[in-house]
């Protein structure tokens, strides 16, 4: 079975504009600081796209339709969007690693960090649980955090980033961060709920870097 064709939308990077294959699209994103960019599966929608705002596309779950039953769907409810919603996203694995965290309610960009080399999804993932804990313990808050990998959850609540990662001088500066990670939480403690993103029901968390 043949891979459906995307199309690439770039908002910012080196070049903007609609490319058909992933390796053009990366050319624009890589090492261009905070890159937005999102694919689909007609060049028309891309280019459509193109011509808006990326507001309206990022994050947005607008023709998702979930395929559990109505009982089910009242059984797991709404999200609550008294939170802010983490991803992270790698091209390769490993390869270049980017996360964010944004409010779920408005999906407006909290915090954003990467591009790091030689990066994983784990680790992305971890990384922005574990920021958005010393922000919101920072700012006093009672918002929850939003992730769909139970692997991050996992390692957080161990206090550990159990990832099989070689360190190596590329991904140094990314591993500087995740041993500074687990030290904070190794030292403190928080009351923040870690909530796992019901993607099956919701749709793409709304983090969510718009790769896939």
């Amino acid at each position: 079975m043949s891979k459906k064709k995307k199309y690439y939308t770039v908002w910012k990077g080196h070049h903007t504009g609609v490319f058909e294959r992933w390796d053009d699209c990366k050319a624009q994103i890589t090492n261009y600081q905070g890159a937005i960019y999102k694919s689909f599966d007609s060049f028309d929608a891309a280019k459509k796209a193109l011509k808006g705002d990326y507001k309206d596309y990022i994050g947005k779950n607008k023709s998702f339709k979930s395929e559990l039953s109505d009982e089910k769907l009242q059984q797991i409810g709404k999200p609550n969007l008294n939170s802010i919603s983490v991803d992270a996203a790698a091209s390769g694995n490993p390869g270049k690693m980017e996360y964010q965290g944004v409010d779920t309610q408005t999906k407006k960009r909290i915090f954003y960090q990467g591009p790091f080399e030689e990066g994983t999804n784990n680790i992305g993932e971890f990384l922005a649980i574990v920021h958005a804990l010393a922000l919101l313990k920072k700012q006093g808050s009672d918002k929850i955090i939003y992730t769909d990998s139970k692997t991050a959850i996992s390692w957080v609540k161990k206090k550990t980033a159990n990832t099989k990662l070689e360190r190596s001088e590329k991904n140094k500066p990314l591993f500087e961060l995740v041993d500074r990670a687990v030290a904070w939480l190794k030292q403190n403690t928080y009351t923040t709920v870690i909530v796992k993103w019901e993607t099956k029901a919701w749709g793409e968390i709304p983090a969510d870097f718009g790769r896939k």
